[in-house]
């Protein structure tokens, strides 16, 4: 039988949030503006960047939204590339999580904010690449919570939706899966909080990644 898990990547697999809040910082300051209070940043992160902007500053048009976008980009790309700073981590036991599921015969899978480039770099970056049957990203998909990442993986992999579970830090992950049939996995550490995840329609909130093991068992 067919078993897929579709995972979110920042704030679900990897700890992006420092060098997320430091590049969207210097994206507002290439234009004269103060920087987004960080709490505002991780709650728009799982959208498109384009949208993300659009959240941040709902009153400015749409140009500016695009331009900040572009700025963000090329500052993560930066930060990521200083030697001199922390590299982005995996969460703790997750990347055991992903081998074990992987070697138990569940299809895996990432449907994701980032960009392509973004989201090979830090696959390649701890090892995981290999993992994944399915990679889809805002390169070619319209932003979270529409459904169209999530379908997508599915035509790769083979899956119907029944077959199907997304797994990710917010609302946008959740309303992502209910939009698409499938069933939704929150987990408590990354940007949304718990009881939000479940008002979205989350199956279930996981506390640590055997949590999580024992959350996609359960059906």
């Amino acid at each position: 039988m067919v078993r897929l898990a579709v995972f979110d990547c920042d704030g679900t697999l990897i700890d992006s949030q420092v060098n997320i809040v430091r590049a969207m910082g210097q994206s507002f300051a290439r234009h004269g503006l103060a920087a987004p209070d960080a709490h505002a940043t991780r709650r728009i992160v799982g959208l498109s960047l384009t949208e993300a902007m659009r959240a941040l500053l709902p009153e400015a048009e749409h140009a500016l939204h695009e331009s900040l976008a572009a700025d963000y980009k090329t500052a993560f790309q930066r930060l990521r590339a200083d030697s001199n700073l922390d590299p982005e981590p995996m969460y703790d036991g997750v990347k055991d999580l992903l081998v074990a599921l992987d070697a138990d015969g569940w299809l895996l899978a990432v449907a994701t904010g980032k960009s392509d480039r973004g989201l090979a770099l830090a696959l390649a970056h701890h090892g995981i690449d290999r993992l994944f049957v399915s990679l889809q990203t805002a390169d070619r998909h319209p932003s979270k919570p529409h459904p169209s990442m999530l379908r997508a993986a599915m035509a790769e992999a083979g899956a119907e939706a029944g077959q199907a579970v997304i797994i990710g830090d917010t609302v946008f992950d959740v309303m992502m899966g209910v939009h698409a049939g499938v069933r939704a996995i929150g987990v408590d550490w990354g940007y949304h909080e718990a009881g939000e995840l479940l008002g979205a329609g989350a199956h279930g909130v996981a506390m640590d990644a055997a949590h999580l093991r024992a959350l996609l068992e359960d059906r």
